[in-house]
């Protein structure tokens, strides 16, 4: 089925970051300016910088000029008479040496610790963005692309930052060298700015040519990244399908692509960063040939001439580094503006304007009381939100297929339920729908009489929680893994859960125990270990409302069985969604609901589906239980809230 885009509702439309408020400036606006606020807080670095700068500047500047007059000091007067004393100019040099060192030590240190500073504060501000998107943006946007707009366009940045400062500090150099050439000789000067309309008609063409190539480049790398990321990430599924030559393979031509564009732009730079910077050395050999003339002519000075020359060299340095600025400047505005698009991806689910905290309610056990879950009229379609251009595309909302279609569903306070259905039909999209992963198209989602798009997400998520079918785990301990649903827990309490998983006894085994490293994602781990950590993390987090996703798939029978003794006490008074793949994990729950082209196509005990639903027998037969689809091998199958019909 097809449908049109549906109306948001109005709390669940994008809301914008309120901890980044600059990103939502105009983005016609340059890159720089879009900077600004984070560059208004390096203000006295980069004030500091630009003193030392000019103070650099200036003793670079006048070096020339001292050396002009020691060359005439040293050479004497027809009457025998020096102009000046040597030895006083020589230390006069010095002494602007050592200045002149001091002060680009300060202002370089100061623009690179801005730039330093900036990166990490653009690299955070990212990091929270990207937190708070939701799951539609990873859906569509590559793991490597992510990780090559956090580091290498960030980088790119950062390196500009700190080198156009210094760009700025060489054009003070030029235009305090013009200044002092055309006082010595106007005729010379008016020579060597003949090279100027060269410069900027290249430095023009050079600046177009270079952020096209620099966009390229960031992308390959981004590709790079994303085969690297995901070669790494499955070389289990690699290496079981001897897939290795295959890999290598895609790896090779995407560094083959990005090997081209570097080439295509060292080429580019090859032809014109050497005429750019070699432009003065073409007005050094004009002024030699037209100031001795003027020397034997007896109208510019010996040392007048050695200063002029020295001035043309001291202009050589600003020539290089425009170069430099034209390629530096051109990929730093390429990989601000890949950064920018993602800063600029709308924070689709978000805590709208007055949105409150779910209450909590104590059982009468101490335990969280189960809270009701329900679904009105619930419209939902993947890829149907408004998105923005990181991949390439404005917006997929026409004719998305439809998960759910009028859903109607109502799960009463402490009521336990298997979700089942055909692979495909929204069981797990019914959790993330709950648990506000995705913004909903339209109709309403409830907890405990509470609209979900009026709560908080974070009290919501911590009412709910959830056991998801694949269990992550980071590279830390096992019990920081299992903490990381209450970083506060005392070790008892890690403990306490780990064995009402049936994790304990494995973990203990263990060499370091709880305080075992496991690798990444946790595959030094079975993956029924994994799960049962996962489980263990969830009855730790004390939810109300607790999401089984096929938890323990993984996981052997007489474990699973174990688990299942534990889980029954524990879910007591809590509300319990199974989504049930299995006919051994609808065992948890005491009423089946069986969903079917978008809508609730039966809802029953497993005995009553059993006797009446065709479609039932169907999906218990397709997860390939058909040895125990007979309703009398299943004893009290129709008990309802049993907790243990099976």
């Amino acid at each position: 089925m097809r449908v049109a885009p549906p109306t948001a509702p109005e709390e669940s439309a994008a809301q914008p970051d309120p901890d980044a408020d600059w990103i939502r400036a105009d983005p016609s606006l340059s890159w720089i300016r879009r900077l600004g606020p984070l560059l208004r807080q390096q203000r006295a670095r980069i004030v500091t910088a630009v003193i030392a700068a000019i103070l650099a500047t200036g003793a670079g500047a006048i070096a020339p000029w001292i050396a002009g007059l020691a060359v005439d000091a040293a050479v004497p007067r027809p009457d025998g008479t020096r102009s000046g004393s040597l030895w006083t100019l020589v230390i006069v040099l010095v002494g602007l040496g050592l200045a002149r060192g001091i002060s680009t030590y300060t202002y370089r240190y100061g623009l690179f610790s801005m730039g330093h500073r900036v990166e990490f504060q653009l690299r955070t501000l990212l990091f929270a963005h990207l937190s708070r998107l939701s799951f539609a943006f990873y859906d569509r946007v590559h793991t490597g692309e992510i990780i090559s707009r956090s580091n290498s366009d960030i980088r790119s940045v950062q390196m500009y930052l700190a080198f156009a400062p210094i760009v700025s500090s060489q054009l003070l150099n030029f235009v305090v060298a013009i200044a002092v050439m055309a006082w010595i000789s106007l005729p010379l000067t008016a020579i060597t700015m003949l090279i100027m309309p060269a410069v900027y008609v290249l430095g023009q063409r050079l600046r177009h040519i270079m952020f096209p190539l620099s966009w390229i480049i960031q992308s390959r790398n981004a590709e790079v990244a994303t085969v690297t990321h995901e070669s790494v990430n499955g070389v289990r599924v690699v290496k079981a399908f001897a897939a290795e030559a295959r890999q290598v393979t895609e790896m090779a031509q995407a560094a083959q692509r990005l090997r081209w564009a570097n080439m295509l732009q060292h080429n580019t730079r090859a032809h014109y960063t050497p005429v750019i910077e070699n432009l003065p050395r073409l007005a050094m050999a004009m002024v030699l040939l037209v100031g001795g003339h003027f020397i034997i002519g007896g109208s510019l000075s010996v040392g007048n001439l050695a200063t002029f020359y020295l001035y043309i060299l001291l202009l050589q340095a600003p020539f290089r580094f425009i170069g430099m600025l034209f390629i530096f400047g051109q990929r730093a505005k390429a990989s601000a503006e890949r950064v920018f698009q993602v800063l600029d991806e709308p924070v689709l689910v978000a805590d709208r304007p007055g949105a409150v905290d779910l209450p909590r309610r104590s059982g009468p056990t101490g335990g969280p009381a189960g809270m009701a879950v329900e679904f009105e009229d619930v419209r939902f379609a993947y890829g149907t939100e408004t998105i923005g251009g990181v991949a390439g595309t404005a917006s997929t909302e026409h004719d998305a297929p439809l998960v759910f279609d009028g859903l109607d569903l109502r799960i009463g306070a402490g009521e336990r339920v298997a979700i089942v259905g055909r692979t495909g039909c929204g069981k797990s999209t019914l959790a993330r729908l709950l648990m506000r992963f995705y913004s909903l198209g339209s109709g309403t989602i409830s907890v405990d009489g509470h609209e979900v798009n009026g709560l908080t997400g974070d009290s919501l998520r911590r009412a709910v929680g959830l056991v998801p079918d694949e269990p992550f785990l980071f590279s830390a301990t096992i019990h920081d893994n299992i903490a990381y649903a209450r970083p506060v827990a005392a070790r008892s309490d890690v403990v306490a859960a780990a064995t009402a998983a049936q994790a304990h006894e494995f973990i203990s085994e263990l060499e370091e125990g709880y305080d075992t490293v496991v690798g990444e994602r946790g595959y030094d781990l079975s993956g029924g270990q994994r799960q049962r950590i996962a489980i263990a993390r969830a009855i730790l987090a004390d939810p109300a409302v607790l999401i089984l996703d096929d938890a323990t798939s993984s996981i052997d029978v007489a474990h699973e069985a174990k688990i299942h003794d534990a889980l029954v006490a524990l879910l007591a008074e809590r509300t319990t969604i199974v989504i049930a793949h299995r006919l051994s994990t609808i065992s948890l729950a005491d009423r089946v609901i069986l969903l079917d082209g978008g809508r609730v196509a039966a809802d029953g005990t497993h005995a009553e589906l059993l006797a009446t639903e065709p479609r039932y027998v169907e999906v218990l037969a397709a997860a390939g239980d058909t040895n125990r689809l007979d309703p009398s091998a299943v004893a009290g199958a129709g008990t309802h809230r049993s907790g243990a019909s099976w």
